[in-house]
């Protein structure tokens, strides 16, 4: 069975706001981390991702011809999956939008032979499928400054998740890689 792993880069208090990132996010970049990242997202072989999340890359990585800013091949050329109820058509390369019971299709994908399947950011869709046990691992790239503001990964009133500490690793410049799982029942 596939794994469904989420992958978020946040601040230490939580934000995640693509808005701020160059306030967060950029001054923090280091070889290490964009390894890191090239990896995570070239070991998956699915993205699975909300419309935000789709609207955001698919205005970036369709114009990507190299490698040379990241996993633009890997990215481009996999499978991309989209819950959205909004979005009427999905032109970036391999997109599938999922429509309706997005949960039973998730399902049937995690069924299917393959690889890991990513979650990057994507909070309104992991915040849906927290209860029906579908995510298998969360890794959080923190990096080391607090903001004090901005849109947060985890909002109030979400379900308590009890998790499982699996992974930690200490990139350059201080940032923190945490892997997560659910605890067992």
């Amino acid at each position: 069975m596939r794994k469904i792993i989420v992958s978020v880069w946040i601040t230490l208090d939580g934000v995640f706001d693509a808005d701020t990132m160059h306030l967060w996010f950029n001054p923090y970049q280091s070889e290490e981390r964009g390894k890191y990242i090239y990896d995570s997202i070239s070991g998956s072989d699915a993205l699975l991702i909300g419309r935000t999340t789709y609207e955001m890359l698919a205005g970036y990585w369709p114009y990507q011809q190299n490698d040379d800013n990241g996993p633009a091949h890997s990215i481009n050329s996999m499978p991309k999956y989209v819950v959205s109820s909004s979005l009427k058509e999905a032109h970036w390369n391999n997109s599938t939008i999922l429509k309706g019971d997005f949960v039973e299709q998730i399902k049937k994908l995690k069924q299917q032979p393959g690889g890991n399947i990513l979650i990057p950011g994507s909070a309104g869709l992991v915040h849906s499928l927290m209860e029906t046990d579908l995510i298998d691992e969360y890794q959080f790239l923190v990096q080391p400054i607090i903001i004090g503001g901005g849109k947060r990964f985890f909002k109030d009133g979400m379900p308590m998740t009890a998790l499982e500490l699996v992974k930690t690793k200490t990139l350059t410049l201080g940032v923190t890689l945490l892997c997560y799982q659910r605890t067992k029942k």
